[in-house]
């Protein structure tokens, strides 16, 4: 069980990648005081975790009302999650695009941006959101659901550390430190993503292992 919280840590660590979205953090809450960051990244890490947690929750019963096997979505989940990975891989902020400018404008004149942007897409986004459908599996197991859920918990409060101490953060991680680790995440990434794929390859095709 120790196993498999920690895979499902890493595999949301990776995900989630805090410090790579450190910059968007800041910048987002730039020239506000800091009482105000702080209450920001409280809401935002609070609110990915309910988001995360609903999904791990009721991900399966989503698959079964569309009647989708877990084998077809480990391997879609697998190419996606493989995407994000090899676009952190090559420096690119993965959620850069997601915005178009009008509405990144607006959320931006809105007084709370901890819910949108930053709750989700950001953190609970569809890489996180597809990861813990995964880690879940195909049944509700109660102990799975709990080492899910406490990873979460794991993940999203260290987030918040990391985006409650930003500022203190950039002063010592200069931009190739916080690319580097960035980039780590990616790979990482991309590894789970892999070997996602192929156990999903397996399960449609199990002539594949002989």
């Amino acid at each position: 069980m120790f196993v498999f919280f920690l895979h499902a840590t890493v595999s949301l660590l990776a995900v989630l990648n805090p410090i790579g979205n450190l910059p968007i953090f800041l910048s987002l809450v730039e020239g506000e005081p800091a009482e105000y960051q702080i209450t920001t990244a409280r809401r935002a890490t609070i609110a990915a975790f309910g988001l995360l947690t609903l999904f791990a929750l009721l991900g399966n019963n989503i698959l079964l009302f569309f009647g989708i096997t877990l084998a077809a979505f480990r391997v879609a989940g697998s190419i996606i999650l493989f995407a994000l990975g090899f676009k952190i891989l090559q420096g690119r902020n993965i959620h850069g695009r997601s915005l178009a400018p009008p509405l990144q404008e607006d959320i931006m004149a809105r007084e709370d941006i901890a819910i949108t942007p930053l709750a989700t897409p950001i953190l609970a986004g569809p890489g996180s959101v597809t990861t813990v459908m995964l880690l879940m599996g195909p049944d509700l197991d109660a102990k799975i659901f709990l080492l899910t859920v406490a990873a979460i918990a794991t993940v999203c409060f260290g987030t918040y550390l990391i985006l409650r101490y930003a500022t203190l953060i950039t002063r010592y991680l200069g931009p190739v430190e916080m690319n580097t680790i960035s980039r780590i995440m990616g790979l990482l990434l991309a590894v789970i993503a892999v070997q996602m794929g192929a156990s999903g390859l397996l399960e449609l095709f199990p002539g594949l292992g002989r």
